[in-house]
């Protein structure tokens, strides 16, 4: 599912323009697909194989405000600081081209992210719990790769921070998800050795 990350950026990012932007963003595509797949095979596997029965998983509404909570907090701060840099607020300024760049690909794939997730809860498949973990942990990696972008593209000092800010929150986000999902996975488990013990 992880697509070309680890390629040496020289080899799929040659300056600042349209094209290199239309790179980035295409190795993106290329997990949103991996990412698709995946998640359409795990939720294959889910269905029963009695074809009246029908595996509804509703998520509950605490796990589904503290995943838009998190995901609509990577917003504001980059937008923020890029108006920011426009207005002439923040110096040297950033251009336009370098913000697309370094953060487009980054707000794009957030945006499928919360997509996503809101058609896995609409449907209530069972893959609603991982959804955020598949997303997430690439999320981490898409802003490495922004910040070995930024070093070759010497931009200022204070994008960087606010990458390296990004990759932190993503990293705690993450961590709080894996204790999540291990929680969830086995309070069902428990749940229905205990109905299995009950019938």
């Amino acid at each position: 599912m992880v697509p070309t990350l680890w390629l040496p950026i020289s080899s799929t990012f040659l300056g600042l323009n349209i094209a290199n932007l239309l790179s980035l963003v295409g190795l993106d595509c290329i997990f949103n697909l991996g990412a698709t797949l995946f998640l359409l095979m795990a939720n294959s596997t889910t269905q029963p194989k009695d074809p009246t029965q029908s595996p509804r998983s509703k998520a509950v509404f605490s796990y589904q405000f503290w995943n838009m909570f998190a995901s609509l907090i990577g917003y504001p701060i980059p937008l923020a600081l890029f108006l920011g840099s426009q207005k002439g607020f923040l110096q040297p300024q950033l251009t336009p081209i370098s913000c697309f760049v370094l953060l487009g690909p980054y707000l794009l794939l957030l945006s499928v992210q919360i997509l996503t997730e809101l058609l896995t809860w609409h449907w209530q498949s069972p893959v609603w719990l991982v959804t955020p973990v598949v997303y997430k942990a690439y999320r981490v990696l898409q802003l490495m790769r922004g910040l070995k972008l930024s070093a070759e593209i010497s931009v200022p000092a204070w994008i960087m921070h606010t990458i390296r800010g990004l990759v932190c929150w993503w990293i705690l986000i993450l961590g709080l998800q894996l204790m999540r999902v291990a929680w969830f996975a086995g309070f069902s488990a428990k749940t229905r050795q205990e109905q299995k013990s009950y019938l």
